[in-house]
């Protein structure tokens, strides 16, 4: 099968399988696991776009194949791949040792066959990537869209014209050209994101169901999530796609939104296959008061018969919350809150209010039928002391008391872990936010996650907390935290002792590697690999319950004739579209041979 982009998707750290690495609860509170398989959801906008023109795109996850197969063979699947050219991406940071090795293998295997990068880690590195000679195109900012269409024709006719391509790195005869980074859209509405209409056709087009899997386990809890805008409206020191981020990185000055409508058309086609919650990602107040109305006013007019799940980054009063009710049958949200220290939720700009208004924020969801709270805090945030990160179980239990004891609350605590983000104000300038940082290139981040235990591969330290204070801290917050659970009911008798185990474990285990790790190093490697099989049951969800973070789903899909309709219908329109591009090819080639001499 012939292909003109295939997409791939690499593990955070490439060689996992036989590597032992205490990734430790570096990924306990996201939906992938420590391998961070779960790709961005650019890949599939991406993907449909260059299909709507006629390309063919295939997306291989390349970290979840691996993940899920121990005997699937990496290479054995790129050989056979016949591609005009490979796209990887580097989104987020800590996939800068797979993605480049990814490249390697891709290169060894095709030699001739352009590689491209994209994504905002491989924007802020586009100078440092380009040198690489395994990599060929970095193409910088949030909206890549039109940009990748734009270098895939280039790259189909061999015109080598690359100047004219807004936002791209690429080599002229071996040189590096920086392209002014100018293409920045205001609106999101061209664009299918996520592009699930992309992924349900190509199962059926390419005949692969395993290859575009978002996460190991998405066929039983099937998540889906639709993006409200791109940009940010908040000024988070410690966050790679603050409103400041995004100003310095992808040259966004301003918000670019979805709007409600197409938000509704994504809503109402994810209900066509799955039933699982809809992650509703960004707080939708960002864009202002009539772009909230008017979502709820479309909401209210259609069958919803997913939950939705929306994101808080401020104070909301109980308008807010009738609003959400009068038009979500079923919903939950979830806030980062960092901290229980409201000055240095103050400094750092999330949830910029005080506690009261926190407990009231809330108390107004609770009384307004939202299903399900999950409150995060976090240990590593700028001019937080070891104290200060113990104290904020206080206030986990200040807030359950305040909230009458009530059992739709779920409080979780995971560490700044494993990098600074990139272009972060907190990453750009360290010294005043109170961080000394170890990894300043991306070969210090591609050589720090492949250390054996997240303690080495945290790229910083703070003026309060040294790395080891930052492990200690996370570990006694969440032993802590699981005690608090179990007090009140939120946890069972199994889970409480599961989660204790695992912290007793991975504690011992941070010891145990400490000891290797000062051994000479042909000892080091001997006595590392005997952890391999150990970690891996060690990694999964080491501070929180497994079940913890999910929400309960009675059906996932709807039924396999329905699914099925949608794969046909969606392969239908896209022969179509084939056939109507190369009548036109077809119509510019007669042309071409009919025009005058």
């Amino acid at each position: 099968m012939k292909f003109d982009l295939v997409l791939l998707h690499a593990p955070s750290v490439y060689d996992f399988r036989k590597n032992p690495l205490l990734a430790g609860p570096i990924s306990d509170v996201v939906p992938s696991s420590p391998v961070f398989e779960m790709y961005p959801i650019g890949l599939t906008s991406i993907a449909e776009y260059l299909e709507r023109f006629g390309l063919r795109v295939k997306i291989i996850n390349i970290a979840n194949r691996m993940l899920m197969d121990e005997n699937f063979d990496v290479e054995k699947k790129l050989r056979g791949m016949n591609t005009k050219a490979f796209g990887i991406d580097l989104h987020w940071l800590p996939h800068a040792h797979g993605s480049i090795q990814l490249a390697k293998i891709v290169r060894k295997l095709h030699t001739d066959t352009p590689i491209i990068f994209g994504g905002l880690s491989a924007t802020y590195y586009h100078e440092e990537l380009i040198e690489y000679p395994f990599i060929d195109f970095v193409m910088r900012g949030d909206s890549t869209e039109k940009l990748m269409l734009q270098l895939m024709i280039g790259i189909k006719n061999n015109t080598h014209h690359f100047g004219a391509i807004p936002n791209l790195t690429w080599k002229n005869n071996g040189t590096p050209v920086y392209n002014p980074l100018t293409y920045v859209p205001e609106s999101l509405d061209e664009f299918d994101i996520p592009g699930y209409r992309y992924t349900v056709r190509s199962v059926f087009k390419y005949r692969n169901f395993l290859d575009p899997l978002p996460y190991k386990g998405w066929l039983q809890y099937p998540n889906t999530a639709i993006l409200t805008a791109k940009g940010c409206t908040q000024r988070c020191l410690i966050c790679g796609g603050s409103k400041q981020s995004y100003k310095d990185n992808c040259n966004r000055k301003a918000l670019a939104t979805r709007s409600p409508a197409k938000l509704i058309e994504d809503i109402l086609f994810i209900q066509r296959f799955s039933r699982a919650p809809i992650f509703i990602l960004h707080d939708i107040r960002q864009a202002g008061n009539a772009y909230v109305d008017e979502f709820f006013e479309r909401l209210s007019k259609i069958k919803l018969k997913n939950e939705l799940v929306l994101e808080l980054f401020q104070y909301a009063n109980e308008e807010y919350f009738k609003k959400i009710k009068r038009a979500v049958p079923n919903y939950s949200i979830e806030l980062t809150l960092e901290t229980f220290d409201e000055e240095l939720r103050r400094y750092n700009g999330k949830f910029n209010c005080t506690n009261q208004k926190v407990i009231k924020t809330l108390q107004y969801a609770l009384t307004h039928e939202c299903k399900k709270v999950d409150i995060f805090f976090m240990v590593g945030i700028p001019h937080q002391d070891y104290k200060s990160a113990l104290r904020n179980v206080d206030f986990c239990e200040e807030i359950h008391k305040e909230c009458g004891e009530d059992k739709r609350l779920s409080y979780f605590v995971a560490p700044l872990a494993p990098f600074l983000d990139p272009v972060s104000s907190a990453f750009e300038d360290p010294d005043k936010y109170g961080y000394k940082k170890f990894c300043h290139t991306i070969e210090d981040h591609r050589k720090a996650i492949a250390q054996p235990s997240w303690k080495y591969m945290l790229s910083f330290e703070t003026d309060h907390m040294t790395r080891e204070d930052i492990v200690n801290a996370t570990y006694e917050s969440a032993k802590a935290l699981n005690s608090f659970k179990l007090k009140y009911g939120l946890i069972d008798q199994k889970t409480f002792a599961e989660v204790n185990g695992k912290i007793a474990k991975s504690i011992s285990y941070i010891t145990r590697i400490d000891e290797i790790m000062a051994l000479p190093e042909a000892e080091k490697q001997i006595e590392l690999d005997k952890l391999t099989i150990e970690l891996e049951e060690v990694n999964r969800y080491s501070i929180c319950g497994k079940n913890e973070l999910k929400w309960e789903v009675k059906k996932h899909y709807a039924d396999v004739f329905s699914l099925t309709a949608i794969g046909l219908e969606l392969l239908l329109k896209d022969i179509l579209t084939n056939i109507k591009h190369r009548y036109h090819s077809y119509n510019r080639w007669i042309a071409n041979r009919t025009a005058p001499k």
